[in-house]
């Protein structure tokens, strides 16, 4: 990195910037174009309750650093450069941002929400609103990392609801679910389960940073 929030010229070629060619319900990216309607094997065996999951890049070495010094370096203005990447990828339909939550005692410690502040800027950049406490954390959870994608997901499992206020305002919206890197997906499938449940017509998963295991089913 050249600076906070800018990327010198080698770090800038680390990035592996996503986009279609992508399955068509949960955009894992293909080597080659299938058309526009293709789905993955996983997709066409279960198919989502999200409307997508969209990043701006893929998760490695430069885009980890600039997760992990958002995330714990204090590093704020990166979540404005991750907003400007990942802005193009916000869907035209979408009506509210959403971030994920943090749970009160994580919140006190680190300051601040990393995805709030993201969805804050990318707000700024896409002119669509954003609602910082549509949803909480109510439940506090360990570290999701070293666990399996099973053991993910039940550690997560009702640690998230919709707020009273949340409800109103999230409901028969098209959604985007806001997060700084998209791993398993247990965390927010937890939360689209929860805004769905709340009425809202659908959720877009849009983060600055996906774990890309493979490019084809």
């Amino acid at each position: 990195m050249a600076g906070q929030g800018r990327f010198c010229a080698d770090c800038w070629s680390g990035l592996r910037f996503l986009g279609p060619p992508w399955c068509a319900a949960c955009n894992v990216p293909f080597a080659h174009d299938r058309g526009a309607e293709a789905r993955c094997v996983v997709c066409l065996a279960d198919p989502p309750a999200h409307a997508g999951v969209r990043a701006a890049v893929a998760y490695g070495p430069v885009a980890r650093t600039v997760a992990l010094r958002l995330k714990y370096a204090g590093r704020t203005a990166y979540a404005d450069t991750a907003a400007r990447l990942m802005a193009r990828h916000v869907p035209p339909d979408a009506s509210l941002l959403v971030p994920v939550p943090l749970h009160r005692h994580r919140l006190w410690w680190r300051g601040y929400n990393q995805a709030a502040l993201i969805a804050t800027a990318l707000s700024r950049l896409s002119a669509v609103p954003v609602d910082l406490r549509a949803m909480e954390r109510h439940r506090a959870t360990p570290p999701l990392r070293d666990r399996s994608p099973r053991e993910r997901r039940a550690t997560v499992a009702g640690a998230f609801r919709v707020t009273a206020a949340g409800r109103s305002v999230v409901r028969g919206r098209a959604l985007v679910l806001v997060d700084d890197v998209f791993t398993s997906g247990a965390t927010a499938d937890a939360c689209v389960r929860m805004l769905l449940d709340a009425g809202a017509a659908s959720v877009t998963i849009l983060a600055w940073a996906r774990v890309i295991v493979t490019d084809e089913d």
